[in-house]
């Protein structure tokens, strides 16, 4: 093989590395068949029946997404996610029967990206791994307006507020930024770059700045901080999302 034939052959993008934690053996291996039917794309990184088998695995597996059942054969799954997102790459998809909605409320501030009922389909699994990859949220409208309902009530008008100084300290461009992470949700740092015309490094080097100034982690929790202080065109858009 010649020079030009290596260096025109296009890099293969690495494979959705998924964990899948669920006490169901017939679930478990419908899921693995159906992730390992995506390669290359996806791969099955772990499977686990338990908290035990899940945190002997979960810092060797290091995956990007982990299918995570909140029910696991008298387990709460909710304990779970501190070790599973004790790392910077893994994000956690619940994919439960739990009705509750408190429990899956619950579960989302614990920092769960996305929410999947066991009887979805085939095609929705994949594409909320796939979404939630790529940094967005698979959350619906009312899950959003109850999760962040809690961060609606305004302060009291004599209260001071000691974060004050913090927000002032945000650029014009950080507030821009803070808002099109709230008008869009779930978008992905390409859309929202692309909507302010700036690239998606540029993008990531003001997140960052932000999270630094405003004490958060991650664009939920950015989402969270900016509902809970109505910035922006927050109340709006918070509106919407009870509707």
């Amino acid at each position: 093989m010649n020079q030009s034939t290596l260096t025109n052959t296009p890099a293969m993008s690495p494979p959705i590395s998924v964990m899948i934690i669920d006490d169901h053996p017939t679930m478990l291996w419908g899921l693995s068949q159906l992730i390992s039917g995506e390669t290359p794309r996806m791969k099955v990184s772990g499977t686990a029946r338990n908290a035990e088998e899940a945190n002997a695995q979960i810092q060797d597996a290091v995956p990007d997404i982990v299918l995570l059942d909140l029910d696991l054969d008298g387990e709460n799954g909710l304990d779970l996610l501190p070790t599973l997102l004790a790392n910077p790459v893994t994000r956690v998809l619940i994919l439960t029967g739990e009705r509750q909605q408190t429990v899956l409320d619950q579960a989302v501030q614990k920092g769960a990206r996305g929410i999947l009922r066991k009887d979805a389909s085939a095609e929705h699994v994949l594409k909320a791994i796939e979404k939630v990859y790529q940094g967005e949220i698979w959350l619906d409208r009312s899950t959003l307006g109850r999760v962040f309902s809690e961060f609606m009530e305004p302060a009291a008008a004599h209260t001071p507020d000691p974060e004050a100084k913090v927000r002032d300290s945000l650029t014009g461009r950080e507030r821009k930024i803070i808002e099109m992470v709230v008008e869009g949700q779930g978008a992905s740092n390409k859309v929202l770059a692309g909507k302010l015309f700036i690239s998606e490094h540029t993008l990531r080097n003001h997140l960052t700045s932000i999270y630094n100034k405003l004490d958060v982690g991650n664009r939920l929790e950015l989402y969270v901080y900016a509902v809970k202080h109505q910035m922006g065109r927050i109340e709006r858009t918070s509106q919407q999302a009870k509707d």
